[in-house]
């Protein structure tokens, strides 16, 4: 009994260190403010995530772009080179990998666009409604389940036979 209490004290304290030092890297990304708050040093990777602030967007030359992320009290400028997601756009969603430079401005290598706000992960919800940006409407969608069938112009859903 003894080898077995004293195997599971030390099982349970490798996993508690291992949790501990793992807490920070549990998060799927942080938000400006975030980063803002904790100070994070440059070349250090993270997930940035937020809002692409309208008029922010710019067009560079091979590829080359760069636009603002927001979360309502903090803005952080983001630089890319390469392909935007069909979805990207001004005023949507948008979590993209990198660091930061010394300057300050996040270097992104990677960049995904949310599909709509009908979709939304709890913790930016989260974070929207703790930051007073929560749309009412948001959760009606998203607690529906299902998106409205796209119509056509004659108000017909597409696909419909006729």
């Amino acid at each position: 009994m003894t080898i077995i209490g004293g195997s599971l004290a030390v099982l349970a304290l490798a996993a508690a260190l291992v949790l501990n030092a793992l807490r920070d890297s549990i998060v799927f990304f942080s938000t400006p403010t975030m980063v803002a708050e904790k100070h994070v040093e440059p070349g250090k990777r993270f997930r940035l995530g937020g809002l692409v602030q309208p008029g922010s967007l710019q067009r560079g030359d091979n590829l080359a772009v760069t636009f603002e992320v927001a979360d309502g009290s903090a803005k952080l400028p983001v630089a890319y080179k390469g392909i935007l997601p069909d979805l990207f756009r001004e005023g949507q969603g948008v979590v993209a990998e990198g660091a930061l430079d010394s300057n300050g401005v996040f270097k992104a290598d990677t960049v995904l666009a949310k599909h709509d706000e009908t979709y939304m992960p709890k913790e930016v919800a989260d974070a929207l409604k703790k930051q007073g940006h929560w749309k009412d409407d948001y959760g009606g969608k998203a607690s529906e389940g299902t998106k409205p069938a796209a119509t056509t112009a004659q108000g017909n859903p597409q696909g419909a036979m006729r």
